[in-house]
């Protein structure tokens, strides 16, 4: 039990606690100027017998241990982080996309941020010519669409479902409360972002200083989660070399090649999806 602490009261000692939890109920005798503090788990009662308070004080008293006791147990309800990300509720909703269905396209009004529940999403932007580049691949736990917080009014590139994918859908408004309200969220946020500026950096240097077969072969590892705290993914669907091709800059019959290549060496298997073996890394270390 925290250790209480006195508040002088017209003359009377009110005994406090600095936790809000510790008290379940207070009763205070009116006759003698008493009061019983009960804790939760009935840890203790304990009875404090002072000087009879004055009939003038006594209205005063209860008000202010009522209104205390009010202000402790009346709060706002604990926020549950999984809760908040898994269901829907107040300018949140959940959206569901089959796979190559665009979630929003470049250019779209940036409206909300996107947390996927669900599913793999592929981020690319397209150039005046028409030429697309993949800027990244999301899975479940990752946002998309936070350039909005910054500033952004449209969509600066194509969000699209590689495969059945579940999106949590936050307004603008909700988001920006919730960050500066919950550090639960706003904690996983700032998790979120600053891996994805690692990331970025990284792919920035792997493509000014390294080959187009140690960018594949980085790029397939990137995919099968290798080195995530989770289980990497055995099988990898869906990914097609346009799409490989498109992450790291360059052309789908390099990709092609590579990917034979890769697969005669035993770095990956083709068998029911695309199979990545961790001995893949040797190519990224390779000097």
């Amino acid at each position: 039990m925290d250790c209480p602490t006195k508040h002088c009261f017209y003359g009377t000692y009110i005994l406090t606690f600095a936790k809000a939890h510790v008290c379940s109920l207070i009763y205070m005798s009116a006759a003698y100027g008493s009061i019983a503090l009960v804790t939760p788990r009935v840890l203790a009662v304990i009875q404090f017998d002072w000087l009879p308070v004055r009939p003038c004080c006594r209205s005063a008293m209860l008000k202010t241990v009522a209104k205390k006791t009010k202000q402790t147990f009346s709060g706002k309800p604990v926020f549950d982080l999984k809760v908040f990300l898994d269901t829907a509720g107040a300018a949140r909703h959940i959206e569901r996309f089959r796979r190559l269905e665009k979630i929003y396209s470049q250019g779209d009004p940036a409206k909300g941020v996107k947390y996927i529940q669900t599913g793999d999403v592929k981020l690319s932007v397209i150039n005046e010519d028409g030429k697309e580049a993949v800027v990244a691949i999301l899975g479940p736990g990752d946002f998309l669409g936070e350039g909005c917080l910054a500033g952004q009014t449209v969509c600066m590139g194509t969000a699209t479902a590689m495969v059945s994918t579940s999106i949590l859908s936050i307004e603008k408004n909700e988001m920006m409360r919730v960050l500066r309200t919950e550090h639960a969220l706003s904690d996983l946020f700032i998790s979120h972002m600053l891996t994805r500026n690692i990331r970025i950096e990284e792919d920035l240097v792997d493509q000014l200083f390294n080959s187009s077969e140690k960018r594949l072969a980085r790029a397939l590892l990137l995919l099968a989660r290798y080195g995530k705290e989770d289980e990497p993914h055995a099988v990898l669907h869906k990914v097609s070399q346009e799409t490989l091709a498109e992450m790291i800059g360059t052309t789908r019959s390099r990709v092609n090649f590579f990917m034979n290549k890769f697969r005669k060496l035993g770095f990956i298997k083709y068998n029911g999806g695309l199979q990545i073996h961790a001995s893949l890394l040797s190519v990224v270390l390779h000097d």
